[in-house]
């Protein structure tokens, strides 16, 4: 082995880079863009979860004494930033918000909350308890992790201020999700990034592939428009999504064991929309390379927003509220929650139809920016 043969292939291959200024713009840009990405993403917490107090209880009155209301101080010792607190006296209504998704939980006092907690502690053999009853949804474990963390802090706080020690029980009785684990509400995130990941890297590498080998071009010179190809690549792509997700979802229930509730068939609709979606993603982002050396600098801006944005492996309340708007810019997220809504709590196309509509959107705004790459390739 000679020395200066060594250096003379490192000196091309140096020059080789230092000439494609994409690849070395790439190769400093992609690192610090992933560092930042998953650094902000892993350093949030729960924060603005939606619950509903109902406040029920009558306090109590000792003789020659004022009325000493234990619920409202344990309230007001709630950690505001995790929770956002909205005040209401009907539990139906209140669970009726929960139902639809319009808060993660109902905090019930009850009417004798005081008087139990109080007399309890005076008397252990008194007959009823002080409990807080909360009624919510179980599927996202870390929400209900942080909401069952937050009211037993505040107790604690409470008590520790007050200084007694009353004899107090925090009850659950689910709505949604009744004995979710983390991985049923995991399976539906990962059904959706894996074909998000797969279609979208799929089609840029096949289309910058078809590209550079000069078949693209040959077709396009044919009568075949620039859409027919666009909707021949979405509905072959879309296919292979959904057998994708068929075949995940009989995985996920044969050997994981996952709750599903709703019609499966939705999750599906949910899947194939997103599918299209990133078909035709790959295809805009192909018109972007001109070789698959190229397209894979892609990955980590087509990959790490999903990955850490959409809400697979934690929910959104857990990213930085001044971060959360993006979530909604990344296609996954619609199909995330769409999944999970149907798998965990039933709901259906009445409930969803929001999230498949924004699914729609993008996978209109996607084939559009598509076809109009390839015609500008033509020119």
């Amino acid at each position: 082995m000679k020395l200066y043969r060594v250096m003379a292939v490192s000196r091309r291959v140096f020059r080789d880079v230092g000439n494609d200024k994409r690849s070395l713009a790439m190769l400093f840009l992609a690192p610090i863009f992933a560092m930042c990405v998953f650094g902000v993403a892993f350093s949030g917490d729960v924060e603005d979860v939606n619950v509903i107090i109902v406040n029920q209880d009558q306090g109590f009155t000792p003789p020659l004494g004022n009325t000493t209301y234990l619920s409202e101080k344990i309230i007001s010792n709630m950690d505001t930033k995790v929770l956002n607190i909205q005040n209401m006296s009907n539990i139906d209504e209140a669970r009726q918000k929960v139902k639809d998704g319009k808060a993660s939980a109902v905090i019930i006092f009850p009417e004798n909350f005081t008087q139990n907690a109080l007399f309890k502690t005076k008397n252990s053999s008194y007959p009823d308890s002080a409990e807080i009853i909360i009624q919510g949804d179980d599927s996202i474990t870390n929400i209900k992790n942080a909401i069952l963390k937050t009211v037993n802090q505040a107790i604690s706080d409470t008590m520790t201020v007050e200084g007694v020690n009353p004899a107090l029980k925090v009850t659950s009785d689910p709505i949604y999700g009744k004995d979710a684990e983390f991985i049923d509400f995991f399976v539906p995130g990962i059904l959706a990034f894996v074909v998000y990941l797969l279609t979208t890297i799929l089609t840029l590498i096949t289309f910058v592939g078809e590209r550079a080998n000069g078949t693209l071009e040959r077709v396009l010179a044919s009568p075949v428009t620039e859409g027919e190809v666009v909707t021949g690549y979405a509905i072959t792509f879309g296919t292979l999504g959904v057998l994708q997700v068929g075949l995940l979802i009989s995985i996920a229930i044969l050997v994981f064991n996952i709750i599903v509730v709703g019609n499966v068939l939705l999750a599906f609709l949910a899947v194939a929309i997103l599918a299209i979606t990133c078909q035709a993603l790959g295809i805009f982002l192909s018109s972007l390379a001109k070789r698959p050396e190229q397209a894979i600098q892609f990955f980590p801006f087509v990959v790490l927003p999903a990955f850490l944005l959409s809400g697979v492996f934690w929910p959104l309340q857990a990213i930085p509220d001044w971060l959360r708007p993006l979530s909604y810019l990344v296609p996954p997220t619609y199909a995330v929650e769409a999944c999970r809504s149907v798998m965990l709590k039933g709901w259906g196309l009445d409930k969803i139809w929001p999230d498949l509509v924004a699914l729609v959107i993008f996978a209109l705004l996607f084939l559009g920016l598509a076809v109009w790459s390839l015609k500008r390739g033509k020119k």
